[in-house]
């Protein structure tokens, strides 16, 4: 059963990935490619809020933070 905030299951997958530098910045990627940066207090209330969360939860609060995986028309990424 599919999370019904992810209606598409397109989070099934690990899409999104993250790294936070020593500065506390956060850049988010999807599909390896870097789609948002965040610094300061939105870096700090992303990482306290990805600190407790593993696998699906994560890619969710990324995809959050992203904002613009919410609408359906992101371009799905061919693997090669």
């Amino acid at each position: 059963m599919n999370n019904p905030v992810d209606k598409r299951g397109l989070l099934d997958e690990e899409v999104f990935a993250y790294r936070i530098t020593k500065d506390k910045k956060v850049f988010i990627s999807y599909y390896g490619k870097q789609v948002t940066t965040l610094s300061g207090s939105k870096a700090e209330s992303f990482i306290a809020e990805i600190e407790n969360k593993q696998g699906k939860e994560t890619q969710l609060v990324m995809a959050k933070a992203t904002g613009n995986f919410k609408r359906g028309n992101e371009k799905l990424f061919k693997r090669k």
